[in-house]
């Protein structure tokens, strides 16, 4: 079976039919069972509890979907601008809440950043309980954009390829991961992204899972390809540094042990999901 990364579980009814008739939307911000989502320090609330927080519907400005039959909206708010800023946040959250955590961030950082019709330069509305904005000057729609991403381990011989980026905490190594560009597949980007990063050329690219990534509003593709050498040629400009390693070390690594080689990624990162998928094969 797929693993199944954080962010990715089930846990909203969309509701999309909802979404195109405002006034049953408004009826259901009215309705007892109706909450908003609290935000604190520009990211959604998380409790001790590890649940998101909730307070009486003021500004449903985005109709977020319907979690056990409850209404739940979000008012538009400026997001944190460090996306970072949100980790020590998503450490404490609890899985089943992570999908309306991801739903919300994603969708408060596009209206922030869309205000203003792409086309023709007015300013935009929200429609569609916040699922998309339209322009009163040109009639233009404009929807909420996700920005997909390749991410991936490589091996060879048995060990696996992970970096370190500059703002990674000391001793921190992950997957190395890149934006897919206009008109490539996939399998072209992990390539391209390993060759460029890494200097290492690969085959046999393979899809593993995705996962939401709400910074502000990507898609993560995980992938494993089999690298066809293991020389090496950093690219000083993405990464700090690059390195084999081996099975035992990963288990290590994931384990926790205090002699470990390296720090894995956090438990919320697909990364990690990906690690452990390997390690499990």
């Amino acid at each position: 079976m797929r693993p199944e990364p954080f962010f990715s579980a089930d846990g909203i009814d969309r509701a999309d039919v909802l979404r195109a008739d405002p006034d049953r939307v408004a009826e259901l911000a009215r309705s007892e069972g109706a909450r908003q989502l609290v935000w604190r320090d520009g990211l959604p609330a998380v409790g001790p509890d590890g649940r998101l927080e909730w307070q009486p519907v003021s500004a449903p400005d985005l109709f977020l979907g319907l979690t056990e039959g409850q209404p739940c909206f979000c008012s538009t708010v400026e997001p944190h601008a460090n996306a970072r800023a949100a980790f020590d946040t998503i450490g404490t959250l609890v899985l089943s809440e992570a999908p309306l955590f991801a739903a919300a961030l994603s969708l408060a950082w596009w209206h922030s950043r869309h205000r203003f019709c792409a086309n023709c330069g007015h300013e935009s509305g929200i429609e569609r309980g916040g699922w998309s904005r339209s322009c009163s000057s040109c009639s233009a729609q404009h929807f909420p954009r996700v920005d997909p991403v390749v991410i991936m381990l490589a091996e060879h011989g048995g060990r696996l390829l992970l970096g370190r980026q500059p703002q990674y905490p000391p001793g921190r190594y992950s997957a190395l991961a890149g934006f897919l560009e206009p008109g490539e597949s996939i399998e072209a980007a992990v390539a391209r992204e390993l060759n460029e990063e890494a200097g290492i050329t690969v085959a046999d690219v393979t899809y593993i899972a995705s996962q939401p990534w709400p910074f502000p509003s990507s898609l993560m593709l995980g992938c494993h390809a089999r690298a066809l050498d293991d020389a090496l040629t950093i690219d000083l400009t993405e990464l700090d540094d690059a390195r084999w390693f081996t099975r035992a070390e990963v288990k290590s690594a994931l384990a926790g042990d205090a002699d470990a080689p390296f720090l894995p990624p956090p438990r919320f990162a697909i990364a990690r999901t990906l690690l452990e998928h390997w390690l499990a094969a």
